[in-house]
This record gives structure tokens, C-alpha cells and sequence, in this order.
């Protein structure tokens, strides 16, 4: 979520440390959700410190029947780094939906919106991806070959 892996461990630290002292107080922690919504709010602090992700309005593109061959040109990193540099909520909506730990209801809870508003980040990030995926991996189908060609 933060693009970069020395923040997001100290971020998880932040987070283990608080569980930790919690434990020590004898706080139980509110409920199962309680370790990731703290992880993600604190990937974000750190987030809102650095760069930045341009809001606005980024290219779409409707999405295509070839998308899974498109994504599986990509290289393992590169999906990271495409969420990585999404704006906040989306970015943390797609690292969470992509993480397939979460039924909707958690997920809802675990970024504090509304089924709609998940629904649509999702749909956008989707066209967005694929009019990134249009851009840097072109998908070049074979030509169809109809057995009366010479």
C-alpha cells in the first residue's frame, strides 16, 4: 500500500506495537478487523508524508477480452506497483480486494464506506488498469488463420 517496503514495515511494526501494549493494559482489541484498519491507517499517514498520487481524473478505457493475457505478460511487481501509486481509498479499496482474506462486509468496514462507493472505486480502478495495460502491454493477437489461406 505505501510503494515502499521500509515504510509499510514500520508501519506493521507501529501496528504490532500497539497490539502489544494493548495486550499489556489488558485492552482487548475491539475485534478481529481492528489489526488491519490500524495497519491501513497508518500505511496512509505515511502515505499522506511522502509523494503523493495525482488526484483527478486518470484515462479509462473500456475492458477488454484480453485483459488476462495483457495481465499475464506483467511481470509480478508490476501490479504492485500500479495499486501502490492508486489515489487513497482506491488505493487501499484494490489492496485489500486483491488480498481475497476479506468478505465484503469486513472489506466495507475495514475502509469505512458504503457497498456503492466500493463498488465504484473498484469499476474505475478496473478501466483505469486497463487503459494502463493498453498503454504498456499491448496485447498482439495472432492473425486468424482459416486453413484456405496460401
Amino acid at each position: 500500500m505505501t510503494g515502499d517496503a521500509s515504510k509499510a514495515q514500520a508501519a506493521f511494526q507501529d501496528t504490532v506495537r500497539e497490539a502489544a501494549l494493548r495486550s499489556a493494559r489488558d485492552e482487548p482489541l475491539p475485534d478481529r478487523l481492528w489489526f488491519f484498519r490500524d495497519a491501513r491507517w497508518r500505511c496512509v499517514a505515511v502515505c499522506e508524508q511522502g509523494i503523493q498520487a495525482e488526484a483527478g481524473m486518470l484515462e479509462e478505457a473500456d475492458i477488454s477480452p484480453v485483459a488476462p493475457m495483457q495481465i499475464g505478460q506483467l511481470e509480478p511487481d508490476q501490479l504492485a506497483v500500479w495499486i501502490s501509486a492508486a489515489p487513497e481509498p482506491q488505493r487501499s479499496a484494490l489492496a485489500l480486494f486483491y488480498l481475497d482474506e476479506f468478505t465484503l462486509r469486513e472489506l466495507l468496514s475495514l475502509l469505512e464506506m458504503k457497498a456503492a462507493a466500493f463498488a465504484d472505486l473498484l469499476s474505475s480502478a478496473r478501466r483505469q488498469f486497463q487503459a494502463w495495460l493498453d498503454a504498456t502491454t499491448p496485447y498482439d493477437e495472432e492473425p486468424f488463420f482459416d486453413g484456405n489461406q496460401a
